[in-house]
């Protein structure tokens, strides 16, 4: 596939774009089960609802154990993480070589998977999920530059009551000052210069099989679970070649794979 100039100039403009009906529904069935077959057994490393919010900006930043803790045994699975190496069906998805065109596209550069950031089955159970607030996710990734994004694969339904992604369009593009974000760097939903951009926020009801691209830097949001189904995605983040990590940091304490041309 390869991203029409409206699609690019789209891109460009609000910072995400979605890909209607991109992965096939037999590849989305079998990600899914390995997914569920995890998730029932707990295997690690995982990241459960049990202090999310509580979590300090030096913790996001610098701790690479993904692994839960023992307090944790039955708190609610928030996601599974490295799952790259967790299964072929994980790999053969992030190694795509349908979507890999239009991520050269939009990176204007070769592309390589980091290992260290995303690379996780997201889930919001019924009931006992949580939101998750306003954030860039560049705030705590360690590179030379901002040319990441991030691939959201719809495995199921997803819509505002089960907490499907919203987006702040163009935010990618903004300057914003300090007092404009709290203390681990959520972007304040009270404070009066925020208010106006939030009032912007677009929502995209997905179904299976949906793809959506998003920019390093995009400002972005879910809420949390209300229905009776839990809501399973997968998520990871490629840069462009030129694009460098940080040694010594959280970003370098994992491989990238550097994908060839398609």
């Amino acid at each position: 596939m390869i991203l029409t100039d409206e699609q690019l100039a789209q891109f460009r403009q609000d910072g995400f774009l979605v890909l209607p009906n991109f992965a096939p529904s037999k590849q989305c069935d079998a990600i899914l089960d390995i997914a569920k077959a995890h998730l029932k057994h707990r295997i690690e490393p995982i990241e459960t609802e049990i202090g999310y919010d509580a979590k300090s900006k030096e913790y996001r930043s610098d701790v690479s154990d993904y692994s839960s803790m023992p307090q944790e045994e039955d708190a609610p699975v928030r996601r599974l993480r490295q799952v790259y190496g967790r299964d072929i069906v994980f790999k053969e998805w992030m190694e795509d070589t349908n979507i890999r065109p239009v991520l050269e596209q939009i990176l204007n550069d070769k592309v390589v998977i980091t290992l260290a950031h995303h690379n996780s089955i997201m889930t919001k159970m019924p009931h006992v999920s949580t939101q998750t607030r306003w954030h860039q996710d560049r705030r705590y990734w360690h590179y030379s530059d901002n040319n990441l994004v991030s691939i959201w694969l719809a495995l199921g339904d997803e819509y505002t009551q089960n907490g499907v992604l919203e987006f702040i369009p163009g935010s990618h593009r903004m300057k914003f000052n300090p007092d404009q974000f709290d203390e681990k760097e959520y972007f304040k939903e009270d404070c009066d210069s925020n208010i106006p951009l939030i009032k912007t926020k677009a929502s995209t009801r997905l179904h299976k099989g949906d793809v959506v691209i998003f920019h390093s830097l995009l400002l972005h949001r879910a809420s949390k679970n209300d229905t009776d189904e839990p809501k399973i995605s997968f998520v990871y983040t490629v840069k462009g070649a030129k694009t460098k990590v940080i040694e010594g940091t959280r970003s370098s304490a994992y491989p990238e794979i550097a994908l060839g041309e398609n």
